[in-house]
């Protein structure tokens, strides 16, 4: 597993929320080319992490220990008025 440190990042704003620009998508596309895990620093909390991986290249790599449904807090996409 590759653990980002902050300090390599690009643009520090990248570890803030906001709409991914093309170069954090080319960031975080060359560390999946690179890397079967990534750990990153979440944009939304100081202090959590996301592990990100492409499915297909860690199958066989990891077991599912738990998993909950996910669902989304739609008031951070209200829809929109007809």
């Amino acid at each position: 597993m590759h653990v980002v440190d902050p300090a390599t990042v690009p643009n520090p704003n990248w570890l803030r929320p906001g709409i991914p620009s093309a170069g954090q998508q080319a960031f975080g596309d060359d560390l999946l080319q690179r890397h079967r895990f990534v750990a990153i620093p979440s944009a939304v909390s100081n202090r959590s992490w996301n592990l990100v991986f492409i499915g297909s290249k860690a199958a066989g790599f990891y077991s599912l220990a738990f998993q909950e449904t996910f669902a989304l807090d739609t008031r951070l996409h209200p829809p929109s008025a007809a």
